[in-house]
């Protein structure tokens, strides 16, 4: 991994496909309004560097263009008994988009279906949403740790088991440097 290796084990919350598609090379972006549990000032970035942490609900297949090919279905939160993590991210820039128009822009940068996106955009009283440039890594090898009920409920993010950070030094790019290059450079294009 090019960046300096963190500290702190921290899982960032998301959907498992869209972990896997970030994993993958799929896409480089992660589209935030925020958890319930957030609180009062709403969503925000704590941390630069963290775990991709996959979360299931069955539907959510349905609310994205992509899923895995081998897609894994996952038990409900409450019957989950352990966690397996493959990538970890690192955010590079954010955005807040209160344009609506800009969001369409950016539709092709990423897996959510269009009314998902305008469903979280106009949701709340601020029509917003926070898109997230990341560099997505994937781990040497599946990190699996047993499910703490600490790491349920609406919230973005948690702390993670230490020991997942020896995987670090051997995490390589999820997307070649120069298709990333250019991704960052279409989204910074529309974006700023």
């Amino acid at each position: 991994m090019k960046h300096d290796l963190p500290s702190t084990a921290v899982g960032f919350k998301e959907w498992a496909y869209v972990c896997e598609s970030l994993v993958q090379g799929v896409q480089s972006l992660i589209l935030r309004k925020g958890g319930i549990h957030e609180g009062r000032g709403g969503f925000e970035w704590k941390h630069r560097q963290f775990f991709l942490f996959p979360t299931w609900f069955h539907t959510q297949g349905e609310r994205l263009t992509w899923v895995p090919e081998n897609a894994e279905s996952f038990p409900p939160e409450d019957e989950r008994t352990s966690v397996e993590i493959d990538g970890f991210a690192t955010l590079e820039q954010v955005w807040k988009v209160t344009d609506w128009s800009q969001m369409e822009e950016i539709a092709p940068l990423h897996v959510w279906k269009e009314e998902i996106v305008k469903e979280r955009f106009v949701y709340d009283e601020e029509s917003c949403l926070h898109v997230a440039l990341v560099r997505a890594y994937k781990l040497p090898e599946r990190w699996s740790f047993p499910y703490s009920k600490s790491y349920g409920g609406c919230r973005s993010w948690v702390n993670l088991p230490e020991q997942g950070l020896s995987l670090l030094e051997k995490a390589v790019p999820a997307m070649p440097d120069a298709e990333w290059d250019a991704v960052a450079r279409q989204l910074r294009d529309l974006l700023n």
